[in-house]
């Protein structure tokens, strides 16, 4: 049986210097999942102007179905304009409102909802009263939920995200922004103590952090910490790189892969894409495989 996945959340133009590139963490995320063959539902909103014709055209030549994206006629596609000067650390200027601050609730969108296996969704598209109240309403008919936190100041509150976070299921943050959360209602320590301290605060499953180029790391259900080093590459930027962990850590897990094997399949898909330009480049299984394969061989040498 083919698992199913809705992805809820923004779709958009990353504004570069020299160039645009689609993304949003949602609609990256929902992409690599679609690439691994998985049965991919991703609901967003574009306005029907020339970008939002872009972004379709986009998806759909990426085989990425826009069956559920919205086209708006009163509010422009969503655009952010990326800074990679850090290329270790790419910041945000993302217009608002646009178009995804608009999805509205549809019951047949929310039938692929309550049908899907897993439902992910993040902090960003929730930063408007109309896309917050429509995801509230999905969440509610949800089974696994996943919530990819994106901090993106000033988007959010954090009551905004603590409620988000009561709703979940599994939670995949970025180390400074397990350490932020954490602060709200405690002394930080480190990322292990964080991740704890999170997972048991909102009855989570698992908690992921993702830590740039030092890897990343699995709290389990059953409170194992699981840690891979990451793997060393020339980053070119890492626009999508946490997108692309996600969706192969999702992938692997559903393929019955151990925590730690999948961890470090996930690792490698990340590396892979902070190696190239943007945060959908291509790469197959095949190209992790070898990515691991050398690194292993490094180890033992």
């Amino acid at each position: 049986m083919v698992t199913k996945i809705t992805v809820f959340g923004e779709v958009l133009w990353d504004v570069l210097p020299s160039s645009k590139l689609a993304g949003g963490a949602p609609m990256n995320v929902a992409a690599h999942l679609n690439r691994y063959g998985l049965d991919v539902a991703f609901v967003s909103r574009v306005g029907s102007d020339d970008l939002g014709r872009d972004l379709i055209g986009y998806m759909e030549n990426n085989g990425l179905s826009t069956r559920w994206v919205q086209i708006g006629q009163t509010h422009l596609t969503g655009v952010a304009k990326a800074n990679i000067s850090d290329n270790h650390e790419v910041t945000y200027k993302i217009l608002h409102p646009v178009a995804w601050d608009y999805i509205q609730f549809d019951k047949h969108a929310l039938a692929a909802v309550s049908g899907s296996d897993f439902f992910i969704y993040g902090t960003l598209a929730s930063r408007d009263e109309m896309t917050r109240s429509t995801l509230l309403q999905y969440l509610a008919q949800a089974r696994l939920k996943i919530f990819d936190v994106n901090l993106r100041p000033p988007h959010y509150t954090s009551d905004g995200v603590i409620e988000l976070l009561k709703y979940a299921d599994v939670v995949k943050m970025n180390e400074s922004e397990v350490k932020e959360i954490c602060s709200w209602f405690a002394t930080y320590q480190d990322i292990p103590h964080a991740m704890e301290f999170i997972k048991e605060r909102f009855d989570l499953k698992s908690v992921i952090v993702t830590c740039g180029g030092d890897g990343a790391m699995v709290l389990t259900e059953h409170g194992q910490l699981f840690r891979h080093p990451g793997f060393e590459v020339e980053v070119e930027d890492t626009i999508g790189s946490g997108d692309a962990f996600l969706a192969a850590f999702l992938y692997r897990i559903n393929q019955g892969e151990q925590v730690n094997s999948a961890l470090e399949f996930a690792c490698g898909a990340g590396a892979i894409v902070a190696s190239k330009a943007g945060a959908l480049p291509a790469f197959s299984e095949e190209d992790i495989a070898l990515m691991i394969s050398s690194r292993n061989i490094n180890v033992l040498k």
